[in-house]
Formats: C-alpha cells, sequence, structure tokens
C-alpha cells in the first residue's frame, strides 16, 4: 500500500486497475482497518480494484477540525476523491460514523459516487452512546506524562475494558513521538459535550432530505448480533435510497468487516466487482 497526505485527508491506497472503491472508517477508527479486505479485492486473483482507505478528520494522520460536523467530513472526503481520480466515480463503503459520512457524500454528490455500501448504520440519530463516552473517558485517564510502553497502556486500559480486541482497537490512537506519547484521536471535538444532529452520534435528517434521493445502487450490510439496524430504520433508509438492498451477516457484531472479514470481502466483490466487469 502507498499512502498520501495532504491538506484534506490522510489516505492509503491499495491497487492499480479496476474500478476505484473508496473506504470510510468508524469512530476512533483509522482507513488501515480496512486493510485486509482492500488488499482481497485489490489482488492479483482477477477481481481487482483500486482501493483508497481514507483517515476521516480528527482521526488517524488526518488534519483535526474546530468542530464536529457530519456534512464537512462528507465535504473533506468528496475532495480527497476528486482529487485522487478527477472525473472518476466510486463506490463508497463506509461503517458506522463513516457509514453516515458516506451516505452524507452520496446524497449531497451524487456524480462522485456510482454505488455505495453502508455498514452497520442506519440514517439516524442514536440515543445510546455511553460506551463512547466510557471509552473516551478511559482514554483521556492514561497517565501519558509517565507512561513507560505500550504494553503499561493496555494493563491501564484492561482494568475498565476487558475485551483484548477492543483494547487494541483503541489503542491504535496512541502513538510515540522520542519519549512522549499522544493520542491520535481529536477527543476535544469528538467528545464535546451534545447528542442532537450536530453530534457523533446524530444525523442531520433536514440537510439529507434536503437532497433528491441517491438513485444507484446500495448495499446496506448488517451484523446479524448487533443493534445498529432495527426494522423501523427500513423505512427512512428506502426513501433516502430507493435501491438499497439489505444484507444481515451472520455471527458478526457491529465490527462486521472484522467479524467476518471474508464474507464482507464476497459482498463487496459482487457488489462492486462483478457488475462493473458487466459494462
Amino acid at each position: 500500500m502507498t499512502a498520501a497526505t495532504s491538506r484534506r485527508l490522510h489516505t492509503l491506497a491499495a491497487g492499480t486497475s479496476g474500478p476505484r472503491i473508496a473506504f470510510l472508517h468508524g469512530l476512533f477508527g483509522q482507513g488501515r482497518n480496512w486493510s485486509q479486505i482492500a488488499k482481497a479485492l485489490s489482488g492479483p486473483d482477477g477481481d481487482q480494484a483500486q482501493c483508497l482507505l481514507v483517515d476521516l478528520p480528527d482521526h488517524g494522520h488526518s488534519p483535526w477540525s474546530d468542530h464536529f460536523s457530519l456534512q464537512a467530513y462528507a465535504a473533506s472526503v468528496a475532495a480527497t476523491l476528486r482529487a485522487t481520480a478527477p472525473g472518476e466515480r466510486w463506490t463508497l463503503v463506509g461503517h458506522s460514523l463513516g457509514g453516515k459520512v458516506a451516505m452524507i457524500v452520496a446524497l449531497s454528490q451524487p456524480d462522485l459516487i456510482e454505488r455505495l455500501a453502508v455498514i452497520d448504520i442506519a440514517p439516524r440519530h442514536y440515543r445510546s452512546h455511553q460506551w463512547f463516552v466510557d471509552y473516551v473517558n478511559v482514554m483521556r485517564a492514561l497517565p501519558l506524562d509517565t507512561l513507560p510502553d505500550r504494553a503499561s497502556a493496555n494493563a491501564a486500559l484492561a482494568q475498565h475494558i476487558p475485551d483484548p480486541a477492543v483494547r487494541a482497537f483503541l489503542l491504535q490512537n496512541l502513538r510515540r513521538h522520542g519519549t512522549a506519547w499522544s493520542w491520535q484521536i481529536n477527543f476535544d471535538v469528538l467528545a464535546r459535550p451534545g447528542t442532537g444532529p450536530a453530534g457523533v452520534a446524530g444525523w442531520p435528517t433536514a440537510d439529507a432530505t434536503a437532497y433528491p434521493p441517491f438513485r444507484g445502487p446500495v448495499a446496506w450490510v448488517a451484523g446479524a448480533e448487533s443493534t445498529y439496524i432495527t426494522d423501523r430504520d427500513a423505512e427512512p433508509m428506502r426513501a433516502l435510497f430507493p435501491r438499497v438492498t439489505q444484507v444481515t451477516v451472520k455471527d458478526a457484531g457491529h465490527w462486521v468487516h472484522s467479524d467476518q472479514p471474508e464474507v464482507v470481502t464476497q459482498i463487496l466483490r459482487r457488489f462492486a466487482l462483478s457488475t462493473a466487469r458487466r459494462h
């Protein structure tokens, strides 16, 4: 993979030919969370794509912002895609927070997006976000000034976060520069009080419905063991995306692509690559 950093967003690229697919991660994530699937789709096995793994604003190696906005995130993603491949259209894949951003990009700039894959999120406000607040508090409480090594950070988080996979996911945001540690995630913006449409758990209903429905194909992928998509979400999702097809992945929670990477790879291969071959 090759990396690129601009004043907009940091990206990793995989593949040199085929349709273009961009991946957006969820809250606390980074573009590289999609590396396994991107490598599989861009590999030499015949189903080749040009994949772009994007760090959202306030995450990874991308610039930080002064305030959180799904619309601003979407504008930054769109500008990055246009700069990467002027005049070309993309399949845009987004998980959780990245799925919300992807939906806004597709609605607001449909000339840029050919296909959309939304992973385990719906176009609505989520009221239950205490887990997010708890994680932020635990991470911010880590004594970075006296932290000797990453193992010590893992042990400290283990007192509050018993799942080693979740700890590893969160600790990818911890970086060492010489002897100093820092977090790559912009807590001051993402953890700012407020859970309405402007917050990370929100959804800008008025802005989203101001655009015409997105008429391209949409794959809506849910984890069977996740609670992020409910039966009530189907109607508002179809109103915005009339050509949506829902797929439920067995033995998967909210992090569907991490729990079942091979299944998600096959879904995206059929959705984005098999169809492209027929045109």
